[in-house]
């Protein structure tokens, strides 16, 4: 909101005017104390439909894509695919429509790039079409280090020459033709976009160290499902078949295991009882032997899993590694828990170098955590008490939110922008399990919200 003041004697010759700029940034306020029950549905996988969704343009036809979650990172990539030319229809919230026959340029605006990292899904699905791509470097939460010398490398691979010019990834080929590449380290983002250039360049492509995750799987069954030719996603070598042209489909995006083992924890740390729906449970297999380990009745039904805890729960160590090791992902969500928990745990950051920065902010709320390098040595303690904290990125932000909901009385939790990239409807969700929080964005209704509480 703008506010001009007069000053002055009223003269138009002497009216000065003072700009007061209110800059309304939203927050999550929370009462905590209540454990959690009740049901909760699971959205489609935000990390998969980034991919498939850049994928949907390497055809002229039509592609219908259901399942997909309502949030930023993937309304700020339709609206970049749009800009570049193609038509996006938006049947529903979860369903849409697009066709990319009319794509008239292979340029990216840096405005949509800059707010999300998986915009260069758009490098290797370009590419893999036009031959030619230009995409602005990166953006997304700041977890550390996360180069694309892999990707550059596999395009380079395939016959590419790939260059930085004014910012951007500039990635361009008179032909692609299928080679053997081999990952130094495993990558899902690299895996994806090789994946996607190599389906449409000739002969065949082997990806060895490939990365195993579920949204690796589901970008290349949806690709698979336009006639690209894919074989060994899930296992750690990949083998493709190029093909000329892709043709248009219709796909369901797989459930969110992030989202979902969010909620598993959030049920762990408040001592709650939660069905979460809408889950492949294969996926979370790494989540729920934590979550028994330290105490927790899990029960595995054929699409949902049963998460409660009546006690204080116990001590664990634990590794973040690649699927179908514990995921980075579910890495602050499980500190939080372990964080309330009986005994001393050792979390170990094995993929990203900057994922603790959430430790002091949960220090605020009482918590007892020391981080040496890539370790954090937590000291469980009784009870959390609620105070004002900052989501450093998207996963820790979800977990401050899980830690309010732990502790005793009222937290509130800034730049929720980072959640929002990720998590649909997050606190009418937690709303549905009996928790008290509310979105706000100003003090006013934080001073009602603490009135009430």
């Amino acid at each position: 909101m703008i506010i001009m003041m007069q000053s002055g004697n009223g003269c138009i010759r002497d009216r000065e005017y003072i700009l007061i700029i209110e800059v309304s940034m939203e927050q999550y306020v929370i009462k905590g104390g209540n454990p959690l029950v009740g049901e909760v549905e699971i959205g489609g996988a935000k990390n998969a439909a980034l991919g498939i969704l850049a994928a949907a343009i390497m055809t002229d036809e039509t592609v219908v894509i259901d399942n997909l979650p309502d949030v930023q990172d993937i309304n700020v990539l339709l609206e970049a695919i749009s800009v570049i030319g193609a038509r996006v229809d938006r049947i529903s919230r979860h369903k849409v429509a697009i066709n990319g026959s009319m794509i008239g340029q292979v340029s990216v605006d840096y405005e949509f790039i800059k707010k999300i990292r998986a915009s260069y899904y758009l490098l290797g699905a370009l590419l893999g079409k036009y031959k030619r791509a230009e995409v602005p470097l990166p953006g997304g939460c700041n977890i550390g280090s996360r180069p694309i010398d892999l990707h550059l490398k596999g395009f380079k691979a395939l016959g590419a020459t790939t260059s930085i010019r004014n910012g951007s990834i500039v990635a361009e080929a008179e032909k692609l033709k299928g080679t053997h590449i081999y990952l130094d380290m495993v990558s899902v983002g690299a895996t994806i976009n090789i994946m996607m250039a190599a389906s449409m360049a000739e002969g065949y492509t082997i990806i060895e160290n490939s990365a195993r995750e579920p949204h690796v799987v589901d970008v290349a069954n949806f690709l698979n499902s336009m006639g690209a030719n894919i074989k060994g996603a899930g296992t750690d070598v990949i083998r493709i078949k190029g093909v000329d042209t892709l043709h248009g489909t219709s796909y369901a995006v797989v459930p969110d295991m992030i989202e979902a083992g969010t909620y598993m924890f959030a049920a762990a740390a408040t001592k709650g009882d939660v069905l979460i729906k809408n889950v492949i449970p294969k996926h979370l297999e790494a989540t729920t032997a934590k979550l028994e380990e330290i105490g927790c009745d899990v029960e595995e039904f054929d699409d949902s899993i049963r998460v409660s805890a009546s006690k204080r729960l116990g001590r664990t160590h634990v590794k973040t590694q690649p699927y179908p090791g514990y995921p980075t992902d579910m890495q602050p969500q499980i500190a939080v828990t372990l964080a309330l928990a009986n005994g001393t745990s050792i979390v170990t950051e094995s993929i990203f170098e900057n994922r603790f920065k959430y430790a002091d902010e949960l220090a605020r709320m009482g918590a007892c955590i020391k981080v040496e390098g890539n370790t954090a040595i937590i000291d469980g303690v009784e009870k959390f008490t609620g105070a004002e904290v900052s989501a450093p990125d998207l996963r820790a932000g979800a977990a401050l939110v899980i830690a309010g909901l732990a502790a005793e009385g009222v937290t509130v939790v800034d730049d929720i922008v980072y959640i929002l990239r990720g998590y649909e409807d997050f606190d009418g969700k937690l709303r549905g399990l009996g928790a008290e929080i509310e979105r706000v964005n100003n003090a006013k209704d934080i001073q009602k919200f603490r009135l009430r509480a």
